[in-house]
């Protein structure tokens, strides 16, 4: 769990703020998501395999790009 301590003469946005980025680099609402429904172990490999076609094909649009020129 994220916790955030009040420091002295700080306001409650700079509080706020302070739990915020501590929450995203904890990584809490990323799993809180993931695991918010079930997803079967064959659901998760469509998903990976079809993430990775995706992640493929973005690499080769930007290596074409770059020696294009």
């Amino acid at each position: 769990m994220a916790t955030v301590i009040l420091r002295p003469n700080e306001s409650q946005e700079a509080l706020l703020r302070r739990f915020r980025k501590k929450v995203a680099k904890s990584g809490i609402l990323s799993t809180v998501r993931r695991k918010r429904w079930f997803v079967s172990k064959s659901e998760l490999r469509r998903i990976q395999r079809k993430k990775a076609i995706r992640r493929l094909k973005r690499r080769q649009r930007k290596y074409a790009a770059r020696h294009r020129e």
